[in-house]
């Protein structure tokens, strides 16, 4: 089986490798293991080294079943907002590369009860570790206006916030918002004209991000890397929308996630990480054409001090 083809194709594969500059013997980490697709080019690059990957997904434990009498790969059912304890926990508490692509999986999008896709009819779930309580109908039927206009304008940057979030809340007041196809109807009136699906694309976004807390947990794993690698060990980050490649760069160029970088008595820059792509890496136009997923993907490499 190919797990590359049935789960997804991962996203700008050699630019990856490039970026984590593999030393055969490293010990390297795939936060976002998905498929494999990743880490299995990884694994083929080391000897003696270790590869140790996260996925909350239950899905991507069973793909992890293909690597299982590998003695130097470990997989890890956990979010990767707890990458410090967990790599203590399993002996490499430095590592010299930390890979993440971060998004949803064509895998999960395709996959309709799950409820990621516009596409189908689902129930609204969204949930990345099903597992955890926080879903989609919980947030659409429980918070009030002002929570809902915030998340929809915060992590959607739907213009209409305001607007589309009482429709909601008077919608919801009639029957509880249970699917993907009645949180569209009460919102279709409110669509752009001829920008519908980027339109629903944004509001579930915005309730994606809510439900599984992406961008705490990234600021949370953005700093903890910093921590674990090695001097010299590289950091690979792919983002797919812009509040997520911000933190990213805020972190890499400052050290933190807002205001200016922190000086030394002498004036020297305090901060763990130097960037090693000026700007973002972006996919070739042949694997965006082979790979919708690609084409807005922006990936970010750093070294550590």
């Amino acid at each position: 089986m190919d797990l590359q083809s049935t789960y997804h194709e991962p996203v700008m594969l050699t630019e990856c490798l490039d970026g984590l500059d593999i030393q055969p013997e490293g010990i390297y980490v795939d936060v976002t293991f998905g498929g494999g697709g990743h880490s299995r080019a990884i694994l083929e690059k080391l000897t003696t080294g270790r590869l140790l990957v996260f996925d909350q997904d239950p899905d991507a434990l069973a793909n992890a079943e293909a690597y299982k009498n590998d003695e130097r790969f470990t997989f890890i059912a956990a979010n990767f907002r707890h990458l410090k304890r967990y790599l203590k926990l399993h002996k490499a508490p430095k590592v010299d590369g930390i890979l993440a692509d971060l998004g949803v999986s064509s895998h999960q999008i395709n996959t309709p009860e799950r409820g990621f896709s516009t596409r189908f009819d689902a129930d609204l779930d969204m949930r990345m570790n099903p597992a955890s309580e926080k879903t989609a109908r919980e947030v659409l039927n429980v918070r009030s206006t002002a929570e809902l206009q915030r998340i929809l304008g915060m992590y959607g940057e739907v213009t209409n916030a305001r607007t589309a979030a009482e429709a909601i809340f008077a919608a919801r007041h009639n029957s509880p918002i249970e699917t993907v196809s009645e949180l569209k109807g009460i919102l279709m009136r409110y669509a752009p004209k001829h920008r519908e699906n980027k339109y629903f694309a944004q509001v579930f976004q915005a309730l994606r991000i809510e439900v599984n807390d992406e961008l705490s947990v990234l600021e949370e794993f953005l700093t903890q890397t910093a921590e674990v690698l090695n001097p010299g060990g590289r950091l690979v980050v792919m983002s797919y929308h812009s509040l997520e490649d911000r933190l990213v760069k805020n972190f890499i160029q400052k050290g933190k996630f807002d205001g200016q970088v922190e000086k030394d008595f002498y004036g020297n820059e305090i901060k763990p990480l130097k960037s090693i792509t000026r700007k973002p890496i972006e996919a070739t136009p042949e694997e965006t054409a082979r790979n919708p997923r690609a084409r807005s993907a922006k990936l970010r490499v750093a070294e550590k001090i």
